[in-house]
């Protein structure tokens, strides 16, 4: 897999630190160097990606390789860090791992990280395929190390989760760190932020050189038309060309920041037009553009802005292939395979027996009948907007759901607010919000789904759950004593499959002045055996559909006679649709059991 390729292609280059924060499409990178670990490389699940970017960087002062992987929503996390390195500089090479994901398939946004390499003044390196994730890893590294600057690599997700045979050197580059040496350089001043500022931006002109030359950018075939292109959309060309048997001249970019210019300018001599294919924003097209205009080219450069290819989604063979045939006039058939149905489109749901979907159930209840509003945050509970929940009425970043809360407190005094928050998202950065709330006396009522795991991104541990990625038992960070702590005076700690108590709690806490919290705790299903699915005792269920209505478990299916059955491949025996039920119809054991 591409993600793997990146790993094993900083293992070979010789990284010694890894950090990051679980994003997908990012994560089997670092948990690859995990797997892959001889003892001799730091790996850790930061906090968040400014703390995973701000170790790298510690680890890059004392002359190691150091590498950072997140998601491009990540990226905006530890934008404050990376902005000031820029003007620090490194020593060891520091590659950072920017996944983006076009669709977008599991993210807020489809910002495009190529963007932030050219407003950072960084490097950025695009890969087309894993093969070249692999080789371009290991060159970040060396150009790092030249340049003196952190080195983006940027796969996007079809990149990242492509599988393909790669030969792996099972040699591995030596690289001993010098160690930390005193100097003034390390500490940011304005005059030295001036003074670097300069420096970097004639280090653009000197690189834009550099990648004109690069094996990674380079030039083929002939004839008045020509192609541009970057990153998987590159590789989508390259098959339609192949499959259309045409000599075309293309042009492959896989650095886009600093555009090579010097050698875009012998692509774009004596063409009459050319058609540029990129995922999400027009960086190449756009360059291409500024080159043609300052040299007075009079050439037709099609793309994004002139609608021949989409800003948004994902690129795919089929988009690719009708994009080249209407540039190069060629018929256009319905590619498609008959053979191949279309899939039903399917709603992401909580899982059968998620103890989140207990949770929000309580608040609903406890909140019937009054003026409330849930703001949501990121991660595997965000699917509580779904009917016939309905509790997630906010999500906007990693961590809002705190913060929003306030804002709307402070124009709704009269509404309850309750802000639900994920384990792992509060360690992220649910704290300062907490303590904004505390140090400025609002009414809000937190509360925090502990599953004990990272559930969304493929259960990474965190700090709530004793387990490091070097394989150690740390000191598990106790989140209720932490709540307290910094001021936090109600605090109760609940199952939430134990209804009543839950309802109760969720009752108390909306009435108490300033801020209190709710810790729902019970493990995602992820962590814990399969027990013995429940049954529906058919005697007694009054096909009410009560049970159905309410919850909306998946494992609750709805028969042609109008009562309920339980699937027992899906049922956890959580026992919340028990609680739900005025019939006491369900119960015990499957029928299959």
């Amino acid at each position: 897999m591409g993600n793997e390729a990146i790993a094993l292609g900083a293992i070979k280059a010789g990284v010694r630190v890894v950090c990051g924060y679980p994003g997908t499409p990012s994560t089997e990178i670092l948990e690859t160097v995990a797997k892959n670990n001889d003892g001799s490389i730091y790996t850790e699940w930061s906090v968040n990606e400014k703390t995973a970017m701000e170790v790298a960087a510690g680890a890059a002062y004392s002359g190691a390789r150091a590498m950072v992987t997140m998601k491009q929503v990540g990226l905006n996390v530890a934008s404050d860090p990376l902005m000031s390195l820029v003007y620090i500089g490194v020593k060891g090479g520091l590659v950072i791992v920017v996944a983006d994901d076009p669709g977008p398939l599991s993210s807020q946004t489809e910002q495009d990280t190529r963007h932030f390499a050219k407003f950072a003044n960084l490097p950025v390196l695009d890969p087309s395929t894993p093969e070249e994730a692999y080789e371009m890893v290991q060159a970040a590294f060396e150009l790092s190390e030249q340049v003196g600057l952190p080195v983006i690599l940027r796969p996007t997700t079809r990149i990242c989760h492509a599988c393909s045979s790669i030969d792996v050197s099972d040699t591995r580059e030596e690289h001993v760190p010098a160690g930390f040496e005193k100097d003034s350089r390390w500490v940011i001043f304005p005059q030295l932020s001036y003074k670097r500022h300069i420096e970097t931006e004639k280090l653009q002109i000197a690189l834009s050189l550099i990648f004109s030359k690069s094996p990674f950018n380079r030039i083929s075939g002939k004839g008045p038309l020509g192609i541009a292109g970057s990153g998987i959309a590159w590789s989508y060309a390259q098959d339609v060309i192949s499959d259309l048997d045409m000599d075309i001249r293309t042009f492959k970019v896989g650095t886009p920041y600093p555009f090579p210019a010097k050698l875009a300018e012998s692509f774009l001599d004596g063409l009459d037009a050319v058609l540029v294919l990129e995922e999400l924003d027009p960086v190449v097209e756009e360059a291409l553009l500024e080159i043609a205009g300052s040299k007075g080219l009079k050439i037709s450069i099609l793309g994004k802005k002139t609608g021949n290819t989409p800003y948004a989604g994902e690129f795919s063979y089929e988009l690719v292939h009708k994009a080249i045939s209407d540039f190069a006039g060629l018929p256009n058939p319905d590619i498609a395979d008959p053979a191949i149905p279309t899939l039903p489109s399917r709603i992401p749901v909580l899982c059968a027996g998620c103890p989140h979907r207990a949770s929000f159930y309580a608040v609903k209840k406890a909140m019937k009948g009054q003026k409330a509003v849930f703001t949501g945050d990121i991660g595997c509970y965000t699917l509580g907007n779904a009917k016939p929940l309905s509790m997630v009425d906010t999500c906007l970043c990693m961590g809002a759901s705190i913060s929003v809360a306030q804002g709307i407190k402070r124009i709704e005094p009269d509404t309850r607010l309750f802000a639900f928050i994920g384990d792992s998202t509060f360690f992220h950065t649910g704290i300062p919000g907490v303590i904004n709330a505390v140090y400025n006396q609002t009414d809000i009522v937190i509360v925090v789904l502990d599953n004990g795991t990272t559930a969304m991104t493929g259960h990474q541990p965190h700090p709530g759950t004793a387990n490091t990625m070097m394989g150690n038992i740390s000191e598990k960070i106790d989140i209720e004593a932490l709540l307290k702590s910094v001021g936090v005076k109600w605090v109760r700690k609940v199952n939430p499959f134990d209804q009543k108590t839950a309802i109760l709690a969720a009752k108390e806490a909306s009435v108490v002045k300033g801020v209190s919290a709710i810790i729902f705790e019970a493990p995602c299903i992820a962590l814990v055996k399969k027990p013995e699915p429940l049954n529906v005792d058919s005697e007694k269920c009054r096909a009410c559909g009560l049970c159905i209505r309410e919850i909306g478990c998946p494992a609750m299916v709805l028969e042609e006679n109008g009562r309920v059955r339980i699937e027992p491949s899906a049922c956890y025996a959580c026992g919340l649709c028990g609680s739900v039920c005025p019939f006491e119809a369900i119960g015990g054991m499957s029928n299959e059991d």
